[in-house]
């Protein structure tokens, strides 16, 4: 299985880079293939420009695309998974992530509508979330957040635009200066690369 990355912090050397070390550990030990995008190294554009807008109000799937745009699709059309790997910034995922979204999952590729059904052109059967976060996940959970994470992840940005299987886990208890969690976050998010 192949697998595409996307990798949403500005810095390597965190405990988000550590994620994506052990998780890719994890895939090659199960004979997985894989390819990152960094978002940051990339320096993606997370904004739409209007010209992206207006591509997408007017629904026009014959619009030209950007090419950095183009090249997310090509990469998506080399997988036959997603992971996203990211920190748990203000309940959501950074800034860039989301405008991966808003710029990625664009009209005629993520969704499009035909004799009134919506439909997608994403053919992908699986895809995990690895999620770091300060608060524990008790916390998210009591608080609603987590359940608010998965809905808004899972349930809108990725099954519903047609990814088969999607799992989150929530690597919480991360709190700066507090290592407690950190092996057990750590072989979590090797085994999900084993598991996938």
């Amino acid at each position: 299985m192949h697998v595409y990355i996307l990798f949403a912090h500005p810095s390597r050397k965190s405990f988000s880079g550590e994620v994506l070390e052990a998780f890719t550990e994890g895939l090659s030990e199960a004979g997985h293939t894989y390819e990152v995008g960094d978002l940051y190294s990339m320096n993606f554009r997370p904004e739409l420009s209007q010209e992206e807008y207006l591509r997408e109000i007017s629904q026009d799937a014959g619009s030209p695309l950007p090419g950095d745009v183009m090249a997310e699709h090509e990469k998506i059309g080399r997988a036959d998974a997603l992971a996203f790997i990211y920190p748990l910034w203000w309940s959501d995922c950074p800034a860039k992530l989301k405008g991966w979204f808003d710029r990625v999952w664009t009209y005629g590729y993520a969704y499009f509508y035909e004799d009134g059904e919506r439909g997608t052109r994403i053919d992908i059967e699986k895809a995990v979330v690895l999620c770091s976060a300060g608060h524990t996940e008790e916390h998210l959970e009591g608080t609603g957040i987590a359940e608010s994470m998965r809905s808004v992840m899972l349930g809108d940005r990725l099954l519903g635009v047609g990814v088969k299987n999607v799992t989150m886990e929530i690597l919480g208890g991360m709190v700066p200066g507090d290592d407690s969690c950190r092996e057990i976050n750590l072989m979590r998010a090797r085994r999900a690369g084993r598991n996938l």
